[in-house]
Order: C-alpha cells, then structure tokens, then sequence
C-alpha cells in the first residue's frame, strides 16, 4: 500500500493505493475532508470493431456514504440520478482526449462515492481518482490530470468551495487539466465579466497543479508498463489512390454551404471512390472512408488557416443568421422558436403550483427544485432513423447546460410563486442546439410573461490549431465541432456570463487561447441579444390566459393550524367553494393557486380574514354551527367560532336560543369582546335599534364571600353581568 497527503485549501487531500480493489489493474483511494471516492479502471486486452475510442465512465453514489437508506419500495440504489450521469460526463471529458484516438480496446472507469461529509463534493475527487488509476492500469494515457472547484464571495476566489459557500458564490467553475493547460472547463456564475472568468480559470489551473504534484508523488513509487496500441498500417499504396481521387472532389465539396448538400456530395464521393477500389483493396471500405475523412478534416482546416473560410462562407467571428418567433403554439403558456443557421429549436414554458416541484432525494439531503429544463435531441433533427428511448447522457447534460444558464435570471419565489418547466425540442441541428436551446428558452420564458430579469443567449467557440498557428471560430457548426480543435460553448445576459462548458479536442488548450474565445463570444453574445430584443424585449405584461393564476400570502406560523383546520377541514372546503389548490409550509407561506383569478382572489382574502385577530366592534358575516343553552356558537370566519350569549341575541328577553336562531342559519353579528386566549365574544343586538327607554343593567355586586356575579359564578357564557332587561 501507497498513500500520500497533503493540506490544500484548508483540509486535507489523500490519495492511497494497494489497499482496495486490488484486481482491478488500477485503482485509487482518495480523500478530501471525510468525503472519500474510490476509482477503478480495467480495460480489455482484446480491440473491437468500433470506429471510436471505447471509453466507458461510471460515477456511483451510494447512500450508504451519507448514512441514509434510499427511497423507494426497493431500498436500493437504482438508475444513475442527474448528479451522478453529470459527474460521469464531467469525470470522462478530460480523460478522453488524453487517450489515443486510435485505441480500440475498451476503457471502463468506475468511481464510487464511499463517505460524502456534507460539505466537501465528490465529482472533482472523481477525476482525481480516475487520473491515478489510469496512470497505474498501464493503459496509455497523457496525464495525469487534476481538478479544483473555485468558487466567488464578496469578490475573493475560494478554492473548493464548501456546499455552504456555493449557496452564496457567484461562480461555481470545475477545471481539469494537466501541467500545461486546461483541458475541460464546466460550470455557472451570477453574470460574471470575462476579465473575472479569465482570473477564475487561471487561479484554477494553479491548483490543478497542486493536485497533480501529489499525484506524480504516488506514481513515482511505480514502475508502470504501459501497453502500446500501434496504428494499424494502410495497405500499401491505398492512401495515395484515395487521395488522388478524392482530394479535388472533396475541395470542391467545402465549398458548398448547405450541410445537406455538402453531405450528399461527401456521402457520394466516398460510394464512389469505395466501388472503384473494392477490387483492388477488398474488404477495405472502412479504411478508404477513414481516409476520406482525414483528407476532409485536412482540407477543412487549411482552408480555414490559410485563407479565412469556413465550410459555410462564413469569417471566423460572424454569427450565422438569426430568426426569432414568439408565441407559436396557440395553448401554451409561452413558446418561442429560436433559429441560427441550421440549427432550431423549439422551447414551450409550462407555469404550475408548488405540487408540481421536482424532489431532489441527494447525498447532501433532501431538496425541492421548482425550475427545471429539458432537453430533447430526437434523431428527425439530424436526419437519422434510430430507436426514441428516454434521455441520454448528452441529452441530460445539455439540458442541464441550458438550465445553468438561466438559472441566474429566474425571479425569486416571493415575486414569481410558480413551479418552471421549460422544455426545448431540437428540431434541427447543425452544431450548438444547447446554445440554442438557451436563446429559445429566454424568449418561451418571456412569452410566458416570467418576469426574467433579462435576456440569455449563447453561443459556441471553437479552434483550429496547427502547430503556432490558430484561428478561434465563433458560433461553430457541427463539422468545426467534430473536426475541429475545441468546443466552448458559453451563455450570458448583456451583463455577464452566467454558464459554460468547455471540452477539448487535443488535450491541453493555453489559456492564451482561452481569454481569445471569452473576448471572441462576448462580441457574438451582444449580437445575438439585439436579435432576439427585436422579437420580444422583454417578458409580456400579462400571464398567458391558460397559466394558472398564483398568489402568494404569508401569515403567522401560529395560524397555520387555524387554515389547515382539524384533519384539513378548513382548508379542504375553503379548496372545493373557491375551486383552487392551497399549499402552506412550515414558514407561513400559503400558496393559492387556480385558474380562475376570481377564485383565486376570493380565496386569498378568505386566508387574510382566517389569520386577522378579530377587533372589537369589527361585523362579519356568520353562520352557526353549534347552540347551547346559554348561546349560540357563529362561525364568522373559516375555522374560527365565536360565542353570542343568549342575551346578546336581542333586546327583550329571550327564552331559548332556537326561538331566535337554528342551526346553519346566516346571522350578521359585531365582535364585542376577545379576551387573553383569542376567545372571541360576538352580539346580535348590537346591530339591532335600540329600542327607546333602554337602559343597560349595572352588574351586581358580589355578596361577601360569594362569587362574583351571583349565581352563574361567573362561567364562561353565564348571563350575570351581561343581562339587560327593559324597565
């Protein structure tokens, strides 16, 4: 067994192996607080029939690691939560292009989540421990890589940050990287300058070196034999009979603009140059297109260095055009549709209740999340058949992506009391739909009538790097996306960033770079917002006549059982007689929900007079609920009941309570007293005409050594003292 250790940002990070999972030919151990991960990797010897790299990450949180038993009627751990398919994707990103592209044998990284202290996160321990193990599996991989958090208070950098402090940060960024540069970048900010970007990711890349040192301290006590994956050799020959067919075709073909075209002519040319070769080089078609597909990337990249073109026409730094459509759907509550070049997509909003919140069961607690986003990426948007299964990994990522990057202008509960859900189809695509699906989103939002604080856009970057030359690529299509260098995608308001994902192409990108593209995509960001300002500038006055309407009352918590009722009666009839939903929690804040606005209202104020502390000489409105001998019992508020003494019924005498009032009867009565425990004391008669001669009786006095007011002793209710009779 190995281990080392080491303080960093006030806690300390260890790192051991030998001592779990000794089978596995690489493992790690690593600890941060009492937050602990173990990271495994195994691989096969064997390659498989795939045209990409068969890497395989899995990030598992077990509940046992917070002392918590999970929910459910299986008590067991099921299908990956968002958190955990977001922490496999933020674990694999900068793993993968530090693999060789070639390599054929199958990757699988587990990390497992053993202790979580509530306070220290356990996706950036995750590549951590994934870099180590790799490093020790003699699998070929470039590292190792470290990752750090960073997050912002009152303006100052924190290093791994607590969950605590993330509450109050205004940035929460993942980096990972190796000695020489970042390699994926992730995460969200509160409208962030890109100066203030710039300084988070180069204090970032600080740290990561800190965290590899440590790790480069383990491996030094290894002699690693590292397998190797050789470059399977071309038939001899066979690439200069491709290049000499296809290379003119294939220039010929970059300068058609239209993705569908292009790809027609690209599909066409390798058919073509594959039948004229099978005879020649049988049983090689997938080597030919291998080759085709070099020359393409080549020729892409060359055209661009040198000459400043892109595959659609385009300079570098220009945006591709832009519509905007606004309320597209009849019966939504807000939808937009949001196109740039050939990529739409379609966003709807949907308000709803606090029933309709999302719970959060995670290893940090419980939680309730009452603004979420969607994506969807069927294969109709590409032009593809294949099976509609549910979300995947790129589908979750990306729509949490988008969510990120409106989070920062949604309205606060107490202004906007709804539950959000947005939900954003991609119906074309032709690189960044998730940048789409954020401009379309900030528009179904507004159409909705939310009122957002302003506008998001984004856009992606990408690179083309050749040795010391280089030309960063704004608002990318798919084929710079998979030939090119980098993808950057970040998200803002007019004001400042507030998310981005970066993923590297080449390993490690200098931060030179980096502050080009954050400069490069705010230019672009402004020029997107003008374009959607010109559809919808801000969000509508007026909710949609299909959202449900929403007001928000806070009482006392002391109250809160008087609404409620006893077993909910009180607030189940208030719900039925006003045809609306009322939901309350622990701190006295009652939501009233429905569609009507009138009975929404009516409810409302039916809430405000339940908690109200009656006031003498106040009249309501009552019905009576119980009679006894000595008065009746008037419900004057929901749930509250008052005592109108016989004698407060009229002005003459009145033998029996029924010879004025019957049970259910409607009766107009004025509060006249509320003594020190809230019981209150109603009259009848006080709303009546005096008759003329009245006088009120003088209590009597108490006899000595009796009680007071005579025979009744004084009860509640009694009539001594509070009897008038007419001389």
């Amino acid at each position: 067994m190995h281990k080392v250790e080491t303080e960093w940002a006030g806690r300390r990070l260890t790192i051991e192996t030998g001592r779990l999972a000794r089978q596995a030919p690489g493992s790690a151990l690593v600890r941060y607080g009492d937050t602990m991960i173990l990271a495994t990797v195994a691989y096969s010897k064997r390659e498989i029939d795939r045209d990409y790299l068969p890497l395989f990450v899995e990030y598992r949180e077990k509940f046992y690691a917070a002392g918590k038993i999970p929910g459910g009627f299986f008590k067991r751990e099921g299908r990956p939560q968002t958190k955990e398919v977001l922490s496999s994707r933020l674990i694999d990103r900068p793993m993968r292009p530090l693999l060789p592209d070639h390599m054929r044998n199958e990757v699988q990284v587990i990390v497992n989540v053993l202790s979580a202290d509530g306070e220290n996160d356990s996706d950036t321990l995750g590549i951590i421990g994934a870099s180590v193990a790799l490093s020790l599996s003699g699998v070929p991989f470039e590292g190792p890589v470290g990752a750090v958090r960073i997050g912002s208070i009152d303006g100052q950098l924190i290093v791994n940050p607590t969950f605590e402090q993330l509450q109050t940060s205004t940035i929460n960024l993942v980096v990972a990287g190796t000695e020489d540069a970042v390699v994926m970048a992730e995460g969200s900010a509160l409208e962030i300058s890109e100066d203030d970007m710039q300084r988070a990711l180069e204090l970032a890349h600080t740290e990561v070196r800190n965290a590899i040192a440590l790790e480069k301290e383990l491996l030094a006590n290894f002699d690693v034999k590292v397998f190797e994956v050789p470059k399977k050799p071309l038939p001899e020959g066979l690439e200069s009979r491709v290049r000499t067919l296809a290379t003119d075709r294939i220039r010929e073909a970059l300068k058609v603009y239209g993705k569908n075209e292009r790809s027609a002519l690209t599909d066409a040319l390798k058919e073509e140059v594959t039948t004229g070769l099978s005879e020649e080089y049988p049983e090689a078609e997938g080597t030919i297109k291998g080759v085709i597909k070099t020359i393409q990337k080549e020729e892409m990249r060359r055209r661009i260095l040198d000459e400043g073109v892109r595959s659609d026409g385009r300079s570098l730094d220009q945006v591709r055009q832009i519509t905007c459509e606004t309320s597209v759907l009849p019966r939504t509550h807000g939808s937009a549709v949001f196109t740039r070049g050939e990529t739409q997509a379609l966003a709807v909003t949907t308000l709803g209740s606090s029933s309709d919140e999302q719970k959060v069961d995670a290893l940090e607690g419980e939680s309730w999340k009452s603004y979420m986003l969607h994506y969807n990426f069927p294969p109709f948007s590409v032009g593809e058949v294949r099976p509609m299964r549910g979300p995947g990994r790129r589908e979750i990522g990306h729509g949490v992506l988008a969510e990120r990057s409106i989070q920062p202008v949604i309205p606060t509960d107490e202004i906007f009391p709804y539950t959000i859900r947005i939900v954003s189809d991609v119906l074309e695509s032709n690189g960044s739909s998730s940048m789409a699906t954020v401009c379309a989103s900030s528009l179904a939002l507004m159409d909705a009538g939310a009122p957002i604080k302003s506008a998001v856009a984004g856009v992606a970057m990408g690179l083309i790097k050749e040795g010391d030359r280089h030309a960063v690529l704004t608002d990318i299509l798919g084929v710079e996306d998979h030939l090119g260098d980098m993808d950057f995608k970040l998200a803002g308001t007019r004001n400042g960033i507030t998310a981005f994902q970066l993923d590297s192409k080449i390993g490690a990108i200098p931060t030179a770079l980096l502050t080009e593209a954050l400069s490069q995509s705010r230019a672009a960001r402004l020029h997107i917002l003008d374009a959607m300002d010109q559809e919808l500038a801000a969000a509508r006055p007026q909710l949609s006549e299909y959202a449900p309407r929403i007001v928000m009352v806070r009482v006392p918590t002391e109250k809160i059982g008087e609404i409620i009722g006893p077993g909910g009666r009180v607030i189940r009839k208030l719900q039925d007689e006003t045809e609306t939903s009322i939901d309350i929690n622990d701190e006295g804040i009652v939501k009233v929900s429905g569609q009507s606005q009138e009975g929404v209202d009516r409810a409302r104020e039916t809430i405000e007079l339940m908690t109200k502390d009656p006031q003498v000489g106040e009249i309501y409105e009552g019905l009576v609920r119980s009679i006894t001998d000595f008065g009746a019992f008037i419900e004057f508020l929901p749930g509250r009941d008052g005592l109108c003494h016989i004698s407060e019924l009229e002005y003459h005498r009145v033998g029996k309570v029924e010879d004025v009032l019957k049970l259910g009867d409607e009766v107009k009565v004025k509060v006249i007293g509320v003594d020190d425990n809230g019981k209150v004391r109603l009259s009848r008669r006080a709303l009546m005409e005096k008759p003329e001669g009245w006088v009120e009786e003088r209590p009597s006095r108490p006899r000595p050594g009796g009680r007071p007011g005579g025979r009744s002793g004084g009860r509640p209710g009694g009539r001594s003292g509070d009897r008038s009779r007419r001389r």
